[in-house]
């Protein structure tokens, strides 16, 4: 039923908790895994155009790393995983590369906020359920409690 699973990651443990639940569909379909990463391009007005493309690169090269590592973990269970970065704003870019890629699945946390907070906040979850062809499957990320 799904070929290819894609994870959006921001490299939050809150992100991370939609892991497990994309593995169990990854195993159960023989499904690769895809773990997306957008980086956020830096404002114009932050630094010169140098400095700028400096940290845009050492962004990228964090967030490959980063990725890396988790799929590391995933590859050692057997699955099939890529990670990919892509430049823009999370919710388009989620939702295009998902589009472009034929992606079967989108597996992501949602911290479950609702009225205002959602409103505020923009809801990327509820942003590419909104905008996805395929089926999302959204993990309510509970909150580490504080020791």
């Amino acid at each position: 039923m799904y070929n290819r699973i894609l994870i959006p990651l921001d490299g939050s443990p809150l992100a991370e908790q939609a892991l497990p639940h994309a593995m169990a569909q990854a195993e159960r379909f023989g499904a690769e895994m895809i773990l997306l990463k957008v980086l956020q391009p830096l404002p114009e007005r932050a630094m010169p155009l140098s400095g700028r493309r400096q940290a845009e690169e050492l962004s990228g090269q964090l967030a490959r790393e980063y990725l890396e590592r988790v799929a590391a973990g995933i590859r050692e269970r057997g699955i099939l995983a890529q990670v990919v970065t892509v430049e823009g704003q999370a919710h388009p870019q989620i939702v295009q590369f998902a589009e472009e890629n034929e992606v079967d699945l989108i597996v992501m946390s949602t911290r479950g906020q609702s009225g205002l907070s959602r409103w505020l906040m923009g809801g990327v979850a509820d942003r590419v359920v909104r905008g996805a062809t395929v089926p999302v499957l959204l993990i309510r990320a509970a909150e580490a409690e504080a020791k």
